[in-house]
């Protein structure tokens, strides 16, 4: 019998059916029941009950009578080990469209702005945001700010439609070669709140990322607030070189290390 409470196996537990959940290993959206999932996680179906109530309360599950447990929020993967916009990340799993709130050159833009994009002070750049929707819910909310020589030529294209990486590429003729990122957590304020479609204090990842083309100068300097209920962000790193063979994929009920004993 383990000594550790209740509530703690039920959070280990309620971790592994996130990552699994997460990780789509869970074909046409139902959970085993909690008996199944018990003897698969090695822990106790009072343990697993309550691990179901925390993915209920976090909007990721339902309970569905005559169903069973049901994804009720699927989230979708963003690697920050690939520089890659929002679109190519997601594709394959919907439409992604841009509301463009933002489009303009701003003549007199904020000292910590053109500081970021290593320009002089008082340099106009170029700003564009937008709200970006998959399969029409809200997903994201960028805002980027561009040297006005690139952000001018990125503004006379397809911004509804396309990501700026692309344009930058596109209108530049240059290739991008990497980007510093910055990741937070923090609580949605009550405008990207209403944007996002969440309540107000929800959980919300921050991204500062700046960007910069293959011969490092700074093209792109974004601030992004991103749903944490629909999207996770992960990244492969090395500590030596070369990496390991990868794992062959879990399935969906493949054991991990046994959790408490059953309580």
């Amino acid at each position: 019998m383990s000594s550790r409470p209740r509530a703690e196996r039920a959070r280990q537990v309620a971790d592994v059916l996130r990552q699994r959940i997460t990780a789509g290993l869970f074909p046409g959206g139902l959970l085993p029941d909690e008996r199944t999932l018990g003897a698969h996680l090695g822990a106790s179906r009072n343990a697993v009950r309550e691990a179901l109530g925390l993915l209920r309360e976090e909007g990721l599950i339902s309970r569905r009578r005559g169903v069973g447990t049901v994804i009720e929020t699927p989230k979708y993967g963003h690697g920050l080990d690939r520089l890659a916009g929002l679109a190519e990340t997601l594709t394959g799993h919907g439409a992604v469209t841009n509301e463009v709130r933002a489009a303009e050159l701003l003549t007199a833009p904020p000292a910590a702005i053109t500081e970021r994009l290593e320009l002089p002070a008082g340099t106009a750049v170029v700003c564009v945001e937008r709200l970006r929707r998959l399969n029409g819910r809200p997903l994201s909310l960028d805002t980027s700010y561009l040297p006005a020589d690139v952000g001018r030529a990125v503004l006379a294209g397809d911004l509804a439609g396309r990501d700026v990486f692309a344009l930058i590429e596109e209108t530049t003729g240059r290739l991008l070669g990497r980007a510093e990122v910055a990741v937070h957590a923090v609580t949605a304020d009550p405008d990207t709140a209403g944007l996002l479609e969440i309540p107000v204090g929800a959980a919300v990842f921050a991204i500062e990322r700046l960007t910069r083309l293959a011969d490092g100068r700074p093209v792109d300097a974004e601030s992004l607030r991103i749903r944490a209920d629909r999207m996770t962000l992960h990244a492969t790193l090395h500590r030596n070189r070369p990496s390991p063979t990868p794992a062959p994929p879990l399935s969906p009920l493949s054991s991990p290390p046994p959790l408490s004993p059953a309580d």
